[in-house]
């Protein structure tokens, strides 16, 4: 089984950097929010320092949204997925595997881009720690929420703007204990608090999201 799984990654990630256009443009709207806001708000470092961590937050979030179309659309599109209910694998499996490509290509540079991103609103280096970390716990768990979302609207016309308003309501509680969690100081026991309850929803999503995503998936394509 984590033979078939890596397999699903490898396929996936070989899939995504043929196309890095839309690597690229996920990645191109998460620094052009994250550049343009302190524009908009003004030069003053404490406010910037305030909002900072909320701002990159919203960002990513937003961005990984952006790329839930791609997770089943183009597998849909070529009749590849209707191959995949029909494998010996489990459906569960594939699911996962495709999960973790898509958070690899479209969760994980967001969060190695956030140190670089954080200078602009003056955020020292703790600060940017635990902002980082909230990220590397938390957007494994956008993708897997999203995941169900993209999985329900697949053969939905209008299905990116149906996802986004399925998916943002769920995505509260992540976004709430992880911009928590960069906010507070880095090694405080509030930061703390909200890693663990972060990653405790991460655990619960990993467990449930795949299940729910693979009925979806087979009541979308009934």
């Amino acid at each position: 089984m984590l033979t078939a799984l890596a397999h699903v990654v490898r396929r996936d990630l070989l899939l995504a950097f043929r196309r890095r256009t839309d690597i690229l443009s996920t990645l191109t709207f998460f620094v052009i929010v994250c550049t343009l806001f302190p524009l908009g708000v003004g030069p003053e470092p404490e406010l910037l320092r305030t909002l900072g961590p909320g701002v990159l937050w919203v960002a990513a979030l937003l961005a990984s949204t952006l790329a839930l179309n791609r997770l089943f659309g183009l597998d849909h599109a070529d009749g590849t997925l209707e191959q995949m209910l029909l494998s010996s694998e489990p459906l569960v499996l594939i699911v996962a595997g495709k999960v973790v490509a898509h958070w690899l290509v479209s969760g994980l540079p967001l969060v190695l881009l956030t140190p670089l991103l954080a200078l602009q609103f003056g955020l020292d280096g703790p600060a940017t720690t635990s902002l980082a970390l909230s990220l590397l716990v938390g957007t494994p768990a956008l993708s897997l929420v999203g995941a169900i979302g993209a999985a329900l609207t697949l053969d939905v016309r209008g299905g990116g703007v149906l996802v986004a308003l399925l998916v943002l309501p769920l995505y509260a509680p992540v976004l709430i204990f992880g911009a928590g969690a960069a906010v507070a100081d880095a090694g405080s026991s509030t930061a703390e608090a909200n890693l663990l309850l972060l990653g405790g929803l991460l655990a619960g999503a990993a467990a449930l999201a795949p299940w729910a995503t693979a009925s979806a998936l087979r009541i979308s394509l009934e």
